[in-house]
């Protein structure tokens, strides 16, 4: 399924209908951009971008986590596309969005490369892991 599918799936849109395409297409980049700012990029090392409407997950990113990824893509584009009306469901999205904000930065940054056990730790890269590990990199 596409990026712009599965994100009209979400917001209850039928795929068929693509009155609100370019909207959701401008947000979906919107969101490809603050991935970017949180280190998140496309196996091409750039920003990606949905120009067709047709691009998967798998065009974005081989390893992309799924699991993060769809549903701060769906809260981000649901918060500008369609807000809540509802001031504490708002409030919700805001601290999910915040959440996986964080965990999607803190998976990057750690997510660096850091040798296999087997080759062991230099002092430089055993500091440099305490650092990151303790948030001061």
């Amino acid at each position: 399924m596409s990026i712009l599918n599965d994100v009209k799936k979400m917001l209850g849109i039928e795929p068929e209908y693509t009155h609100f395409d370019q909207d959701i297409i401008m947000h979906i980049n919107g969101v490809f951009m603050i991935l970017a700012d949180l280190g998140v990029y496309s196996d091409t090392g750039e920003p990606f971008n949905i120009i067709t409407g047709d691009e998967t997950w798998l065009d974005f990113h081989e390893d992309a986590n799924l699991a993060l990824l769809r549903p701060y893509m769906f809260m981000k584009v649901k918060m500008m596309f369609d807000p809540p009306t509802m001031g504490s469901t708002k409030d919700a999205y805001e601290k999910q969005i915040a959440e996986f904000e964080f965990r999607l930065q803190t998976e990057n940054e750690l997510s660096g490369p850091i040798p296999e056990i087997d080759e062991g730790f230099t002092p430089e890269q055993m500091a440099e892991l305490i650092d990151i590990i303790d948030g001061d990199n």
